[in-house]
């Protein structure tokens, strides 16, 4: 891709602020933002990142469930030429000084309500920090170290010269982590040209309307939620936010109360909304279109929903080296095509290769390489990680799998031990350098197990110093206080030593097998 001019997702949404003007943008609660009230936020939040020195090319820190905050936020560090840096609020601190210091970010926009982000004035870290909140909400503690807060930015005069929203397409719009508290952090540089691609991709196969209204759960941090922002808004459509899939009979009374005609979730969305979700009790007659990425789902949960919602289910299967999304099971084709992820969006060309580069036949499985204007710009900051994923214009995605003889695409898992569980990608070295901390733990091997409502859940597999013994509460905590719940391992076992190959790799297939044989 050149570095043209191009008319961007900020072009897209500002046209629709022209013609949709006082119409609903954002629900959250009891609060309704209008398309015209969302951009007068992201013009202030461009004039005061503006004030505060911000500068093309520059990158703005964003910490923080979703909210309108969020979005005004995001679009507004565009508007100002800025990359955005979202960040999964779930981390701790090790992640957030990681991340913020490997970004560089100038400035970081942060909720304050989580305790584990209060830890982030203390920190040295050289990024200025706005807080989400209303000054008067912030802990007493905070208030006094004189922080920029939303007030701020609300004080601030919507800047009278017309937005600059062309952009050249290879300039940098945006860096998504997908690791972090390792010492190689990978950020995904995703270019406003990977964005235009990918939204234009994915609007051709996902019937989205202007005036749709979707209830979105999942978090705008992730690309799969980033996707969700950007394709309703260029739309016009009403984004309905429930952040939490904790109760799901919430969510599917919110369903019916607030006519939702879209809805997106990962594997574990969908296991959750069917077995507690009680939707027989609502008239969701009004959905249109119920999406499904993030991880292969099991079989008789895709049956389960297809008796649920019938033609309106759209399978899809993506990356965040890929902006987003990378093919779409057709809804006519997926009784035909169960468990396949389909076939390649507009714009996007997948080959199933050999080890040695070689194609594989029909139904021969191998690994899976993409190419097309949607494939990011490479990893921020770490050219070892690049070479060895972005090759030749093809992304090397890590993933296994086979075509059929119509050229639908099933997936066999991934090369890498990376553990996809509900809508996260955890690293097992990261938890295994935590574990390892521990002063009676000699050896340590992290894994994913097959689970019915993630995907995968975690396994530690732990070998203990001599006259030692395993406290599983202990190490439990130990995670707690150092990693996000999500990879918490759920099971905790001693072994007397991990297998291993003759070169010291750990045979982790061998010890998915111990965990079979125990459970």
């Amino acid at each position: 891709m050149t570095d043209c001019q191009i008319s961007t997702v900020l072009a897209s949404i500002q046209i629709r602020v022209e013609e949709l003007g006082d119409a609903p943008c954002i629900v959250t609660g009891d609060q309704r933002v209008s398309y015209q009230e969302l951009w007068g936020l992201a013009r202030r939040v461009e004039g005061f990142l503006k004030q505060k020195g911000v500068q093309a090319g520059d990158r703005v820190a964003l910490i923080t469930d979703n909210c309108p905050q969020y979005a005004a936020v995001f679009y507004g560090a565009l508007l100002a030429g800025a990359a955005v840096v979202p960040m999964n609020t779930s981390a701790k601190m090790r992640d957030f000084a990681n991340w913020l210091a490997h970004s560089g970010a100038k400035v970081a926009f942060v909720d304050f309500v989580p305790r584990e982000l209060q830890k982030l004035p203390a920190e040295q870290l050289g990024t200025a920090l706005v807080a989400i909140n209303e000054r008067e909400a912030l802990p007493g503690p905070l208030q006094d170290l004189g922080l920029s807060c939303w007030d701020d930015v609300l004080a601030q005069n919507v800047p009278e010269t017309a937005p600059e929203v062309q952009r050249g397409a290879d300039e940098l719009a945006c860096i998504i982590y997908t690791s972090g508290t390792t010492g190689n952090p990978k950020g995904v540089m995703i270019s406003h040209g990977n964005l235009v691609a990918n939204v234009k991709s994915i609007l051709a196969v996902l019937p989205i309307e202007q005036g749709d209204r979707f209830l979105n759960v999942l978090p705008f941090y992730y690309s799969y939620g980033n996707s969700v922002l950007h394709t309703h808004l260029v739309q016009g459509a009403t984004l309905v936010l429930e952040n939490s899939m904790m109760f799901p009979n919430v969510v599917a009374k919110k369903l019916a109360q607030e006519s939702i005609t879209g809805f997106a979730g990962v594997p574990s969305t969908f296991s959750l909304l069917l077995s507690r979700g009680k939707l027989e009790e609502h008239d969701l007659s009004r959905l249109r279109y119920v999406l499904q990425a993030g991880g292969a789902m099991p079989v008789p949960v895709t049956q389960q929903l297809l008796k649920q919602f019938s033609e309106h289910v759209y399978v899809m299967y993506g990356q965040t080296e890929a902006t987003a999304r990378l093919t779409w099971l057709p809804p006519s084709r997926l009784i035909e095509k169960l468990g396949s992820v389909g076939i390649p969006i507009e714009g996007v060309n997948i080959q199933i290769r050999h080890p040695d580069g070689s194609p594989c036949a029909v139904g021969e499985a191998g690994e899976l390489f993409v190419q097309g204007e949607n494939v990011a710009l490479g990893y921020w900051d770490n050219e070892v990680a690049t070479a060895g994923t972005f090759i030749d214009g093809w992304l090397k995605t890590g993933d296994l799998g086979y075509k059929d003889s119509d050229g639908f695409i099933y997936l066999k898992g991934r090369r890498s031990d990376m553990i996809k569980s509900g809508a996260n990608r955890i690293s097992p070295l990261e938890i295994e350098e935590v574990i390892v901390e521990l002063p009676n733990v000699e050896e340590v091997a992290v894994i994913g197990i097959a689970d019915e409502m993630l995907g995968q859940s975690i396994a530690a597999f732990l070998v203990l110093k001599q006259g030692s013994s395993l406290d599983v509460r202990a190490v439990k905590k130990h995670c707690l206080d150092n990693l996000a719940s999500y990879k918490i391992p759920k099971q905790i076992l001693q072994v007397d030593a991990l297998p291993k190959t003759a070169s010291g790799k750990v045979k982790k297939h061998i010890l998915a097998e111990q965990v079979g044989e125990k459970s």
